[in-house]
Formats: structure tokens, sequence, C-alpha cells
């Protein structure tokens, strides 16, 4: 849990996420390699690539392989992103304009302290070459305050006007405020000048510490729980895996909550072209030899709302990790690889419960359709359950990630 809860802390963004993995690979003997590498050359060993500033991809290679075993999560959650030129002076107010990304459920970010982090990218060597610098504000800076229910008589419910409720305030108008308060102060904190600043990737995010909850502190209730628990059992797990003919990988991709089309996403070509580099000049076969795991969070049952759950498969916190299916493929598991997954925790002792959606209800859609559709292996979607998915805090069971840790450790080192 340490690991979790040290990522649940400090990983405030998806860029803040990668170098946190990027530091727990370097303390567990991986070695960063450049893309230019040929990757067919490596001798046996831990390696990892970070090819764009938001993903990671670590592997564990033996001298030959003959089977492949991949597992992919994601380092993006649902957030508010500052929008170019996002200072606004109103009646006497600082504030900045912001959209939501992703589908984070917008009524829990009220009232709540915000801190700013992201990227800031800087004048480079050359205009090809910029200098890219994580920022975190490392404090609350901005709040989005509610609207008094007295205020709110007479009006009409509805969704949300986002661009005209939420939208934070960060300070009062002072004589002295220039009309780019937020670059100034994200240079200040840099100790840089704000004409360097040629662009940037800011957030808001969610203060609150991960906490644990309960009467015996069983729950853990965090921001972003959803989808760091998933990144950190698959580093915990590839962590493990020692240099044999099971060429085992990790892939942490960025923009999941969007839909992951983008260069750094899932739905690029940049996984398959790894692993086939990877896999050149051996008798491999995906479709044989490969088995592929997309590790997201599962819906757990409400207690509250169990009417929204499927009648026979209940999901309950403490009770395992979770194996998902869907008759529509919006979950990529099958019979015959769930059936593996099943068979792996039996024999490990490991906690497994089983989910599917209540008929008439899509649910979302994971990793794991997307990359099944360029890598044609095996393939099935797990993870741990979760309440108040997409909330600024979310909950879950601290058994529930040491069973999704052991399935994924044993996924990576089982024959």
């Amino acid at each position: 849990m340490k690991t979790l809860l040290r990522f649940l802390q400090n990983g405030k963004t998806q860029f803040h996420v990668a170098a946190l993995a990027k530091e727990y690979l370097d303390a567990h003997n991986f070695t960063q390699i450049s893309d230019r590498e040929n990757l067919v050359e490596l001798a046996a060993g831990r390696y990892y690539l970070a090819p764009f500033s938001s993903i990671v991809i670590p592997f564990v290679k033996g001298a030959q392989s003959t089977q492949v075993r991949i597992a992919c999560a994601h380092t993006d959650f649902p957030m508010l992103k500052v929008k170019p030129n996002p200072e606004l002076k109103k009646l006497g107010y600082l504030q900045i304009n912001v959209e939501p990304y992703g589908g984070l459920i917008k009524e829990t970010w009220f009232d709540r302290p915000l801190g700013l982090a992201g990227k800031v990218i800087l004048k480079g060597d050359t205009s090809f070459h910029p200098e890219v610098r994580l920022f975190d504000s490392e404090k609350p800076v901005a709040i989005i305050p509610n609207l008094a229910p007295h205020l709110k008589r007479g009006g009409k419910e509805g969704e949300l006007d986002v661009q005209k409720e939420l939208i934070p305030i960060v300070d009062m108008v002072a004589p002295a405020a220039d009309s780019h308060f937020l670059l100034s102060y994200v240079a200040e904190k840099l100790n840089i000048s704000p004409d360097d600043i040629l662009d940037f990737d800011l957030y808001l995010y969610i203060c609150d510490a991960p906490t644990t909850v309960g009467m015996n502190d069983a729950f853990v209730t965090s921001p972003r729980i959803d989808n760091i628990s998933s990144v950190c059992a698959i580093l915990e797990g590839l962590a493990s895996a020692e240099p044999s003919n099971t060429l085992c990988i990790g892939a942490l991709f960025d923009n999941e909550e969007i839909g992951s089309r983008s260069k750094q996403g899932a739905d690029s070509t940049l996984l398959s072209d790894i692993v086939k580099r990877l896999a050149a000049g051996s008798q491999l076969s995906l479709i044989e030899d490969g088995f592929y795991l997309s590790v997201d969070v599962a819906h757990a049952t409400h207690p509250n709302y169990n009417e929204k759950s499927d009648i026979t498969n209940t999901v309950l916190l403490g009770k395992g990790a979770v194996l998902k299916s869907s008759a529509s493929q919006r979950y990529v598991c099958d019979s015959e690889a769930g059936a593996c997954i099943i068979d792996l925790c039996n024999t490990n002792g490991i906690a497994l419960q089983r989910t599917v959606n209540r008929s008439g209800m899509p649910g979302g859609q994971t990793l794991g359709p997307i990359v099944s559709s360029y890598l044609p292996m095996r393939a099935c979607d797990i993870g741990i359950p979760v309440l108040a998915m997409h909330s600024a805090s979310e909950l879950m069971h601290k058994d529930d990630y040491t069973a999704l840790t052991a399935l994924i450790t044993a996924f990576f080192t089982s024959p």
C-alpha cells in the first residue's frame, strides 16, 4: 500500500504519475532506453521507454521469448484543465478559465481547495526542441464556491453551465495585479521569466490527501484512485518479474478519459510497434502465445443504489479484484481468456469477483477493446472495485488492491 499511497498523494497530473513511475522503475533496477535502441539486440534485463511525458512502457525480457504478457493502464483522470489565455478579472475577483477533462462528477468539485499542476513548455535550444518542466503549486491556489440554496429558490434544476459555474477564484484584484497573473505566478515558482513560457498543460487538482476510513481503517478515500491503483499494481507486478522466456510488458497510457485517440493514447500504433520490435526474429505468435490485461477500476455495487447493478453479479468492496465482461465487448474478456484468470486466482489463492453491467445500461469502455483490436491475443479486463468513480474523492478497500497486485504478479511470473 505504501507505493499506492505515495502515488495517490503526489500523482497530481498524468505527467507527475509518469515521473513517479520512472522513479519507481529506476529504484527497481529498470534502465531507461531511447526509442532509437534496437530492441531485438537488448540483453536480457529490465528496461523502460518514455517516448512522451505522460506515458511509460516498462518491460522485462529474457534472452529468448516464447510468450508475451502485457498489462495496460492509464495515467490520466478527470480534472479541470486550464485554457489558453486563462486570466479573468470580474467584480474585483481574479479567476481562471478552465474546462472539464474527462467525465468528472462536476458537483463534487465545488468548495474544495484546488492545486495547480502540469507541465510548462519553455524556450529550448531550437524551435523543435523546447524544454519541458513539471509544475506543482504544492498548495491550494483556487476554489469554486457553490451558490447558497437561498439564492437558488425559484430557479430551474438542471445540468451545470460549466462555462459559468465551474470558474474558480484564485485571488482578489490588487492594484499591482497584471493581466497575466497566472503565468506570472507559475514563472515565479519556476524561477523563470514569464516570457520564457511558450505553452502549458496545466490542471486544477483536488488537494485532499489519501485517508483511511472506517472503524477498522479498511477503506481508503482519495482523489485519482481511478486509475493510479492500476498503474501501481502493474509496476509492482513487473518489479517481481525476472528475465525469462516470458516477455513481460506494461503500458501506462495517457488520454483514456477522453477517448485514447492521441499519440500517447492506447488508440495509436505505439504499443503495437514496440511489441513487434521486441518480438522480431522470434517464433513468437501473438495469437497463440500472447495474453493481455486491461487494468482499470470497476464499479462496486452501491448499497444505496443497488438497483443500478446486475441482479446476480454483486461486486463488493473488500472481496477481491474484479474480472469484467460484457456481451457487447465493451470489456474485452471472453470465456477462454476469463477461465485463465479464474484458474490463476484459484491456484494462487487470490480473491476474485465477476462483474457485468446491468442489462440496459451500457456502462463505460476501457483500453481493453482498443488494444485488442490491433494486438490480437487473449485478453481480459480486470481492476479493483470502487465507489464514487469519477468523483473528486473515490472510495476503495485495501484488501482489493492487495488482491489485484497479487494477480498481476502471478500473471507476469507464472509459467
